[in-house]
């Protein structure tokens, strides 16, 4: 008999989705051979978006509110898909229940709220990630191997670009990510958290990063957010070596993920908008991709999303994570020092000039 693990996914939008496609279908590693993950619980305040998700994925049940949740023995793990200012107030009740947590990206609005999240999974000793799906993306996962594997020498410079249009997505309503006060930030904290974390796995997590330099501005969506929907970041390490950031949520044409890592011996590229299925088409056909700004002509339909975007390894590595008492490759640390990066991002913004990462070290070590 296999040991089965509970799982609760909390928002039923196309992230939580994502997560818990991500659990029905990412095998666990042979090691983990036995292990089965039960859908326990969706929880959405708005009962027919989570009923769909319910039936679609396989809960057991729905909840509107994390309160039905917290005393389910049967639960214990929770995946967090939640607006960024929930997460102060409800990640400290679910660690105080015993419960491991993923959190989906960013861990805070700032720095001062990652240090408390980071600060109090430390002390309930359980596990706690933070989902920056991009580190679990096949074609990142490839690039890694052949670092590691010294295909291209000692890494020098580093670069990633996020792209999408969120204005022209009917289909996934982001409406709270305009709002600064909510969300903590615009483009740069959203979609920049992935890549300065990637940057740090490239280069390795024992570079400190010294400081940044970062430009953004609000260019087109003035309607709709104060937060910048344009933003660059330059992020140098101690050493010297630099990263180099580009996010935006003004790009026509879907979302849009490449990286670059260039070493001594050679370099390696990858490109999300090169591995779809191009297709003209006259008539819609349903979802096409995350983002997708059109539903007729050429079209490039992405086979297997979850998958693609990283959720299915994601959520494999959470679990075994926490079945082996052990803390994640992307743990609430590292959510902590991407925040304290982008905050010194931000201030650079309005400094225009290089400004300090300060971290503390009673969180990091």
């Amino acid at each position: 008999m296999g040991t089965r693990i509970g799982v609760a996914v909390v928002g039923a939008g196309m992230a939580g989705q994502a997560h818990a496609y991500g659990y029905r279908n990412a095998p666990m590693h042979p090691d983990l051979a036995g292990i089965e993950v039960d859908l326990v619980a969706i929880v959405d305040p708005v009962e027919p978006l989570a009923r769909s998700a319910a039936t679609r994925f396989g809960f057991a049940r729905t909840a509107a509110t994390v309160d039905e949740i917290l005393d389910d023995d049967g639960i214990q793990a929770v995946s967090l898909a939640l607006p960024n200012d929930r997460y102060v107030e409800v990640i400290p009740r679910l660690l105080a229940a015993g419960k491991h947590v993923l959190a989906e990206k960013p861990l805070g609005r700032d720095a001062a709220e990652a240090f408390a999240l980071a600060t109090a999974a430390q002390a309930a000793g359980r596990t706690a990630a933070v989902g920056f799906s991009w580190r679990r993306l096949p074609a990142v996962e490839g690039i890694a191997r052949l670092v590691q594997g010294g295909a291209i020498g000692p890494v020098w410079y580093v670069s990633g670009w996020f792209v999408s249009d969120y204005a022209a997505t009917p289909q996934t309503p982001l409406s709270w990510r305009y709002d600064r006060a909510v969300a903590g930030g615009g483009a740069l904290l959203d979609m920049g958290c992935h890549t300065v974390e990637a940057a740090r796995y490239f280069f390795g997590k024992e570079n400190r990063i010294k400081d940044v330099f970062a430009w953004g501005a609000t260019m087109v969506h003035k309607d709709r957010t104060t937060g910048e929907d344009n933003a660059v970041l330059l992020l140098r390490l101690e050493d010297g070596r630099t990263s180099l950031t580009e996010a935006s949520w003004t790009a026509k044409g879907g979302m849009e993920l490449r990286n670059e890592v260039y070493g001594t011996m050679g370099r390696i590229v990858t490109d999300t908008s090169s591995t779809r299925i191009r297709a003209f088409i006259q008539q819609p056909a349903g979802y096409l991709m995350e983002k997708a700004d059109a539903d007729v002509g050429w079209v490039f339909p992405i086979p297997d999303e979850a998958r693609v975007y990283g959720y299915h390894e994601e959520m494999r590595h959470f679990v075994e994570s926490f079945v082996k008492g052990e803390q994640p490759r992307e743990d609430f640390v590292d959510g902590y020092v991407v925040n304290s990066v982008l905050d010194a991002a931000y201030k650079s913004m309005q400094s225009g000039h290089w400004e300090a990462v300060h971290i503390d070290s009673k969180v990091t070590g």
